[in-house]
């Protein structure tokens, strides 16, 4: 849909789901900075907002205008209902977080961002999908950083590069997407990534010089990377997702820099080694003195 009014739009209230997480948090933030009134919800978070719970759905809508839409993994099928919920109650924007290439990915990953484009497409109110690739965060704060700290990371994924994106880069476009006026606001899919690629090998090379210690990139065949999930105590359905997720970067979907972060902030992406260097600082790779 297509926006054509030029009349100013009010001050906006966003409410931000999963608020909690690794870019809602930063959303949150992003938009408070800017003097934004936010509705911070999670299932633990100042709003309570429970996706198998729709009686909760109406408390977090209250007010809002936007909405920072991250859909569940499991229960997704919740997801067309919620957005109509919302835009009953008032709301007229909507920003999905989706992924990188998901447009290639099967039934084994991503079909709660998939359901999320769908939804805010079908909504009848304006709409932006945030595509980026995978996080610089993914190394020091969840799905990588354990095994760096183990002095190995395990993967199936070749010498195909990936331009790793900075969370507080999709937070900055997933703030200005939320809040700009509607003259300005056109929707669409907007894809971001990192200003360069690198090959998982390389990332961890630099996360390495950057923690002043040895660690090792391992490449494994598929069915070893899976095998070593199931060992590791991830579920079957996980060790899926994250087989079918790597299977998209072996076929170079996402592995192509973009200039969607340049093109909408005004400013290049955040730089990789730059992130490392102050992630190590923190002790991010840093094992605990035993």
């Amino acid at each position: 849909m297509q926006n054509t009014t030029t009349s100013p739009s009010p001050s906006p209230s966003v409410l931000v789901l999963g608020a909690t997480g690794k870019t809602g948090r930063r959303v949150v933030r992003t938009l408070r900075a800017a003097g934004v009134t936010v509705r911070a919800a999670s299932r633990s978070g100042e709003v309570r907002f429970d996706w198998t719970e729709p009686a909760t759905w109406a408390g977090a809508l209250a007010g809002a205008s936007a909405v920072y839409l991250i859909a569940p993994d499991e229960g997704y099928e919740a997801v067309p209902r919620f957005v109509a919920r919302a835009v009953a109650a008032g709301v007229r924007r909507f920003v999905a977080l989706s992924g990188s290439g998901i447009e290639h990915v099967g039934e084994d990953f991503g079909r709660g961002m998939a359901a999320a484009e769908d939804a805010v497409r079908a909504s009848g109110a304006e709409w932006a999908v945030v595509r980026p690739t995978n996080f610089f965060q993914n190394f020091d704060e969840d799905l990588w950083r354990q095994p760096l700290l183990d002095g190995r990371l395990a993967l199936p994924i070749g010498d195909v590069p990936e331009p790793f994106i900075d969370a507080d880069d999709v937070a900055e476009v997933a703030a200005l997407l939320l809040t700009r006026p509607r003259s300005e606001h056109d929707d669409g899919v907007y894809e971001i990534s990192g200003a360069r690629a690198l090959t998982f090998r390389e990332a961890v090379a630099v996360m390495a010089r950057a923690a002043g210690r040895e660690i090792a990139f391992v490449e494994l065949t598929p069915e070893e990377y899976h095998a070593e999930l199931l060992a590791s105590g991830l579920p079957e359905p996980a060790a899926r997702a994250l087989g079918a997720l790597f299977a998209l970067h072996r076929e170079g979907h996402t592995a192509t820099p973009v200039p969607g972060v340049e093109t909408l902030l005004g400013r290049a992406p955040s730089d990789f080694t730059t992130y490392a260097q102050q992630a190590a600082a923190k002790g991010a790779w840093t094992p605990p003195a035993r």
